[in-house]
C-alpha cells in the first residue's frame, strides 16, 4: 500500500488523495446507463468499483460489449421481420415503424443481458 502525504491547513492535517489516470474516451449510452443501475440497485458493488478505481474501465466495457451485441442483433430482428431496403422504397412509413420496432426490442434484450445483470 502506499505511503500516504497529508496537507497542512490551519489546524487540520488533509490526505493528499489523488486518482489514477482514467483513459480519455467518453463513457456511450449503455456505460451511463450501467452506472446507474450500479448506483441505485447495487451501491455496495458502485462503491467497491469507485473506491478501486474500476468503475470507468468496467463502464467502457459495458458500453462496448452492449453496442457490439445491438450491432449483432439489429440486422438479425431486421430480416425476421421483414425489413427490407424494398420495402423501405415501397412504403417508408412501414419500414421507420418496423426498423424502431425491432430497435426496441434489441434494447431490451441488450438491457436485460448486460446492463440489469
Amino acid at each position: 500500500m502506499k505511503e500516504l502525504s497529508y496537507i497542512r491547513v490551519g489546524d487540520y492535517y488533509i490526505p493528499n488523495l489523488k486518482l489514477a489516470e482514467q483513459p480519455d474516451r467518453s463513457i456511450g449510452k449503455y456505460g451511463r446507463m450501467r452506472r446507474r443501475y450500479l448506483k441505485e440497485y447495487r451501491p455496495a458493488l458502485y462503491n467497491s468499483l469507485l473506491l478501486s478505481e474500476k468503475l470507468y474501465p468496467h463502464l467502457l466495457e459495458t458500453d462496448e460489449a452492449a453496442n457490439a451485441r445491438m450491432d449483432i442483433l439489429m440486422p438479425q430482428l431486421m430480416k425476421a421481420a421483414g425489413v427490407t431496403e424494398e420495402l423501405k422504397a415501397a412504403d417508408q412509413m412501414k419500414w421507420v415503424g418496423l426498423a424502431n420496432n425491432c430497435r426496441a426490442q434489441a434494447e431490451e434484450i441488450v438491457l436485460s443481458e448486460i446492463i440489469f445483470n
